[in-house]
């Protein structure tokens, strides 16, 4: 079983844990149980002997942090309180106290569950079944076996009341391979979810997990596959994908004596109507810091000189209109437009100036939604740009409820992707990037980075890695998992009060 991830030493590391030794390849519910059922029909290892794999891997896990606490099992009449069941015989087996508290009608137990339930009470373990009144322990361990990942609808009855009264506890919380409540698909929390200090996550990683309302629900995650034959995963293609800052750092390309400035590109920021100069000066500073070789911004007059006394190596330009852009738009091989661009008819003209070039560009901010409003800018969907929505954003570009984005972030931007081409940064907890063939999952950041300001660094970022040759995918990729590390390594100091531009930095040293 993996505990925690071993950390490259080559990397500068933040204070905070940046991710648990986890696999990269993320699944939905449906895909594991067809990961499940190939283990047992197509490689002979049966439900049961899974099912005591996957309680020896909890009990050892939490006697690992927790050692001979007592134990109070709560168990559905699934197969995840069939888990629970295993944890309660093979915590008698070493000694250590635990009941089960049985929710749920058991005549509904059957197969696999039922036969580790008829073991446990073989072991003289004791059950008791979920009333209204019932009082959680005030010391110990509570495990959490409640609910599966079979979850459809929001929570109610039983379930509900043992939920609530698990988060009322003030007992640590194991949970048995997802804290119920919680949707493994997609990572909203149905009605209610427990709250779990450590889960253990069995055969296939659920991807809701990490994104979502997922992190609310979890707190250390670890993993195991069961012993799983690597054939079975071999035969299915994950759902999502975990991505990796030191092996997409090892991608990027490495610098050559000979280089020079011409070879890395020449980034326009587009940006910064009357009283919003910042977002456009934070953005040029990232892309600088990022690697472009060259970065200009066009931006309105009253910013320039606050441009350049923060970043003298910008070129900055004071534009009116569309047409005074023209000649800037000629120089430049890649566009970042959105940050402080504003929706009036400043922000129009330039906007679509820009997208009469075709070149390739990030759009960001109020680039995003004059992308809805424009019938000018309806060209889409297009390869070679990369568009960052955050949800409210996102429930614009689709032309649907922000609820509805929240409710499935990875439905939702695989939607935005197939509309609009390119690549699609659908930022949150759990970032998610995707192009038409695949969905990547950011596991870095933290709460601090919710903050004025941090997506017009990321837009810089992702600029910058575009202008270095970097296709859209790649660059939204590497861009993403830098700008959240380096979040990461700038919390270092404190999570409240931290700022955009703490990150800029960090993202210099991560590059090297």
């Amino acid at each position: 079983m993996a505990v925690m991830e071993s950390q490259n030493n080559s990397m500068p590391q933040p204070q905070t844990p940046f991710s648990t030794g986890l696999p990269q390849n993320l699944y939905r519910a449906a895909t594991v149980r067809e990961l499940n059922r190939t283990a047992i029909e197509e490689h002979g290892i049966s439900g049961l002997t899974l099912m005591r794999r996957a309680g020896k891997a909890a009990f050892i896990a939490l006697q690992s942090r927790w050692p001979d606490l007592p134990l109070t099992i709560i168990c559905g009449t699934g197969n995840n309180g069939g888990d629970g069941y295993v944890m309660a015989s093979l915590a008698k087996q070493q000694g250590v106290s635990a009941r089960i508290v049985q929710c749920g009608d058991v005549e509904k137990i059957r197969g696999d569950a039922l036969q580790a339930r008829k073991l446990a009470l073989q072991d003289g373990i004791e059950v008791v079944a979920w009333s209204d009144d019932f009082s959680m322990p005030e010391q110990g361990i509570i495990i959490d076996a409640l609910l599966g990942t079979g979850l459809t609808g929001d929570i109610r009855g039983e379930a509900a009341a043992a939920i609530a009264a698990i988060n009322a506890s003030p007992c640590s919380v194991v949970a048995v391979d997802i804290p119920s409540g919680l949707c493994s698909d997609t990572g909203r929390v149905l009605g209610g979810a427990v709250r779990a200090d450590l889960i253990v996550c069995f055969i296939g990683l659920k991807q809701g997990l990490l994104t979502g309302q997922g992190p609310d629900c979890a707190g250390e995650i670890l993993f195991d596959d069961l012993a799983v034959p690597a054939e079975v995963f071999d035969a299915l293609k994950p759902d999502s994908q975990r991505l990796d800052l030191p092996a997409l750092l090892a991608q990027f390309p490495k610098r050559k004596p000979s280089d020079h400035k011409g070879r890395f590109g020449h980034v326009l920021v587009i940006g910064g109507d009357h009283g919003m100069g910042g977002a456009a000066i934070m953005a040029a500073q990232a892309a600088a810091v990022t690697g472009a070789g060259l970065i200009s911004c066009a931006t309105r007059a009253e910013h320039i000189a606050p441009l350049l006394a923060r970043q003298p190596e910008v070129m900055a330009v004071a534009v009116d209109n569309g047409q005074q852009l023209a000649p800037l738009l000629a120089k430049a091989s890649v566009l970042v437009i959105g940050p402080g661009l504003g929706q009036a008819a400043w922000g129009q003209q330039l906007l679509v100036s820009a997208a009469k070039t075709g070149l390739p560009m990030v759009v960001d901010a109020d680039a995003l939604n004059l992308l809805v409003k424009s019938p000018l800018l309806a060209d889409y969907p297009r390869d070679n740009w990369l568009l960052t929505p955050h949800p409210g954003e996102a429930s614009r570009l689709l032309a649907c409820a922000c609820a509805e984005v929240k409710a499935d972030r990875f439905a939702a931007v695989a939607a935005l992707q197939k509309r609009y081409g390119g690549a699609v940064v659908l930022k949150g907890v759990g970032t998610l990037v995707a192009d038409s063939d695949s969905i990547g999952l950011c596991p870095y950041g933290n709460p601090g980075m919710g903050s004025g300001g941090m997506g017009d660094v990321l837009s810089g970022v992702l600029g910058a890695l575009l202008a270095q040759g970097l296709a859209p995918i790649d660059a939204a990729r590497l861009g993403v998992c830098l700008h959240a590390y380096a979040g990461d390594m700038a919390a270092a100091d404190g999570q409240r009060g931290l700022l955009a531009t703490d990150l800029l930095q960090p993202l210099r040293q991560l590059l090297g």
